[in-house]
This record gives C-alpha cells, sequence and structure tokens, in this order.
C-alpha cells in the first residue's frame, strides 16, 4: 500500500506538533486538515530536544541540520509554489506529481527533501538502537533471514550511497526490503512504503563524524534507530 500523507502523518506514535492556523504542517502525528486556498508549508516540530540525541549526535548537528537545511527546503518549496497550480496540493501529492519532470525538479527535490527530513526525524530516538522485537523483527526474520543479515544490508547501502542520499527499510508488495536513493529521491515514487531512513548527506554527521560515515551509519543502529515507529509504519501499511 502507497505511503499516504494521511498514514505518513498518523503513524507516529510518540510525535505531537501542534497544527498551526492559517498554515499547512506535515509534521508526523498530527492530522493535517483540508484546506481552500494556497497556504503555506511551516517547519514541523522535532519530536525531541535538540541535545536529546547526544552524545551521539550533538545539538550543534541537530542545530544546522534542522534549523538550517531542513528549514531552507521549506522556505525554497514554498517560494517556488508561489503562484502555482500546485499551491493547493499536499506534500505527497506534490512530489507524485513532479517526480521525473525535469521542468520541475527544483519543486520535487525540494518537497522530498521537506518530507524525507520529517521523517528521518522520526526514525530515530533518546535511547533507541539495538535489534527490534514484535512483529518488525518477526518480519525482518521472515524476509532477511536473520537480524545481522538485515543490519549488514543497511550498512552497505548507507556506506555504498555514492555522495548524497539516504539508505531505507521499506516495504514492497508485501516484503521488506533495503534501498538506497540519491539526492532526494525516495521510496513512494518507486512504490514503495518507507518504514524508516538514515541520511546520510555530510551533513547529518560531518560535524560530529567527520568523514566515518561507516561510524555513524554503525552509531545509527545501536544507539539512535527508532524501532517503534517503524513498525508502526509497517502495521499500518498492513491495515
Amino acid at each position: 500500500m502507497q505511503m499516504t500523507r494521511r498514514t505518513f502523518c498518523t503513524s507516529v506514535m510518540a510525535a505531537s506538533a501542534a497544527m498551526l492556523a492559517g498554515s499547512r504542517t506535515f509534521a508526523a502525528a498530527s492530522t493535517i486538515p483540508k484546506h481552500e486556498g494556497a497556504m503555506t508549508f511551516t517547519l514541523p516540530e522535532l519530536p525531541y530536544a535538540q541535545d536529546a540525541l547526544e552524545p551521539y549526535i550533538s545539538a550543534n548537528t541537530l542545530s544546522f541540520h534542522y534549523g538550517k537545511h531542513h528549514q531552507a527546503y521549506v522556505t525554497n518549496l514554498n517560494n517556488l509554489l508561489k503562484d502555482s497550480d500546485m499551491a493547493k496540493l499536499s506534500l505527497e501529492d506534490i512530489i507524485m506529481k513532479t517526480a521525473g519532470d525535469s521542468s520541475k525538479a527544483g519543486i520535487f527535490n525540494n518537497a522530498a527533501q521537506v518530507w524525507n527530513h520529517t521523517f528521518y526525524w522520526h526514525s530515530m530516538k533518546p535511547g533507541g538502537g539495538g535489534a527490534p522485537k514484535g512483529a518488525l523483527a518477526q518480519k525482518i526474520t521472515k524476509d532477511f533471514g536473520t537480524y545481522d543479515a538485515f543490519k549488514e544490508a543497511f550498512k552497505t547501502a548507507g556506506a555504498t550511497q555514492f555522495g548524497s542520499g539516504w539508505a531505507w527499510l521499506v516495504i514492497e508488495k508485501g516484503t521488506l526490503k533495503v534501498t538506497k536513493t540519491p539526492n532526494a529521491d525516495l521510496p513512494m515514487v518507486h512504490g514503495q512504503t518507507a518504514l524508516l531512513t538514515m541520511d546520510v548527506w555530510e551533513h547529518a554527521y560531518y560535524l560530529d563524524y567527520q568523514n566515518r560515515r561507516p561510524d555513524y551509519i554503525t552509531t545509527f543502529l545501536d544507539k539512535l534507530v527508532n524501532w517503534d515507529y517503524a513498525e508502526a509504519n509497517l502495521l499500518k501499511d498492513a491495515a
């Protein structure tokens, strides 16, 4: 089942984000109201304090990554949509409408990066990491053989994504897969539902890990990954 705007926004169990009057938010865990006329996107709140992931991801990194990079994608998207016939569409509809259209690459890149980053923040949590439990653990064992086999596949995807991009755990036609995408590309445009993502753009880790991307990847899996969020997305997909 393709992840829709509603499934994305209701899949987060722990996050909360207030809806702003007169604006259109895309923070996971909030229900986005229908609207009339052109409105603007706003930067969603983080699901934790900016220092909550320390010592694994510093407040300094989150300050730049969230407050500068993510905000810039939001600002750019609003500027690109101004006076556009797409200004009334949901974030997911904008992504799907512009995917593969070179004339709208700017809109796609910024819209997808807004979505990807929002999803990434929820793919981590304080006190996260380690092996999953419950339904997701069973599904990983079924589709990968062992958790360690999944872990190696995910590490490889993140480490071998040349340049900027993302590593993903997705479900496609009922089967879990590990994928990687360059730049702003994302699973929904490939008929896949994202369960979890790891940002491997340099701005995600360079202030803390410099050029040691493999160390960042290992830390993401061992100390940060939010398996509750991934399982919620799995169960939502199966519903």
